[in-house]
């Protein structure tokens, strides 16, 4: 596990070597972030690729576990990046509250919280075990688009 102890997440961001997709737009009438008294909720985001483009599969059909829990991270890059362009910096980010993970699969699969993993190790990876690690749920269902995975968030601000 990566030491996150002493440096700022936007740092570990760097040190990691992870590369931000481009923001998506928003695909219908929403806020892509809101800030509530000092709480940052972000909408539910997809995993977009640097490219512009999204993963897409149906995990237990065209889609491994495997590349599912990419995915998940591909999203926690994705929300990274909609937290950079519409609010701002990274770093006034004090922890991960909570998260809801959407696995787009078949009802046979049921190891959703496995794929979700993807966001989660990465989010501990930035914040750290204490503060990237939150609440969190886990469900399938079809996606629009058939994104693989779409995640929503709510972190605490500094």
């Amino acid at each position: 596990m990566y030491n996150t102890m002493s440096k700022l997440p936007s740092q570990r961001i760097k040190d990691l070597g992870l590369i931000l997709p481009p923001p998506p737009p928003p695909a219908g009438l929403y806020k892509p972030v809101l800030v509530i008294d000092g709480f940052l909720y972000v909408s539910g985001q997809g995993p977009m690729k640097t490219d512009g483009t999204y993963i897409t599969g149906k995990v237990g059909d065209t889609m491994s576990l495997g590349e599912a829990k990419l995915a998940a991270e591909q999203v926690g890059l994705t929300m990274l990046s909609i937290i950079k362009a519409h609010f701002g910096e990274i770093d006034r980010i004090k922890r991960l509250v909570k998260t809801l993970g959407m696995v787009n699969s078949t009802p046979e699969f049921d190891q959703h919280p496995l794929v979700i993993n993807g966001f989660s190790e990465l989010m501990s990876d930035i914040f750290g075990m204490e503060n990237g690690v939150g609440v969190r749920s886990a469900v399938g269902m079809t996606l629009p688009g058939q994104v693989a995975v779409e995640i929503e968030a709510m972190f605490q601000l500094h």
